[in-house]
């Protein structure tokens, strides 16, 4: 296995959104959240992807030529972390190389990105119920801090 991380381009959006749609529809909480509406998707991809500076990153992780999955970090500034942190928005990775090491790769791929980008502290969810997710991301020394997190759409 080849594993490669890297910038993802507006060629890449149908492929990613084609991987978020399967993340949505692998997710427990979907039940929750508004109907997937890959038109959606796509635009907040374009807008990550021509704005990266301002907004966060988006990469695409293949094995040789093949996409197989993606990771998207946004931006955001914290007073509570004492400056700019980020959000590991969304990681998906192809069934047919889960438990192989590549969301031990991505993780540490991103780690090291984030600490280029001089943020202070990475933030992550993950469905209580994803055993395998919640012991990559404490191995990675993520805390749960017994917070909620709690959204309101605007949209």
């Amino acid at each position: 296995m080849e594993v490669t991380i890297r910038p993802a381009n507006e060629s890449d959006i149908d492929v990613i959104v084609e991987f978020s749609h399967q993340l949505y529809e692998d997710d427990p909480a979907s039940i929750d959240l508004p109907a997937f509406a890959a038109q959606f998707v796509r635009s907040a991809l374009v807008q990550l992807i021509d704005t990266p500076s301002s907004l966060g990153r988006v990469w695409l992780i293949t094995d040789g030529d093949e996409p197989i999955g993606y990771v998207v970090l946004t931006l955001g500034f914290s007073l509570e972390y004492h400056g700019q942190d980020a959000f590991i928005d969304e990681l998906f990775i192809k069934a047919s190389h889960r438990r192989k090491g590549v969301g031990t790769k991505v993780m540490e791929f991103v780690e090291a990105a984030s600490r280029e980008l001089n943020i202070n502290a990475l933030h992550l969810e993950v469905e209580r119920a994803n055993l395998p997710a919640r012991d990559l991301y404490q191995k990675f020394g993520f805390e749960d801090h017994a917070r909620y997190l709690m959204t309101k759409l605007l949209k």
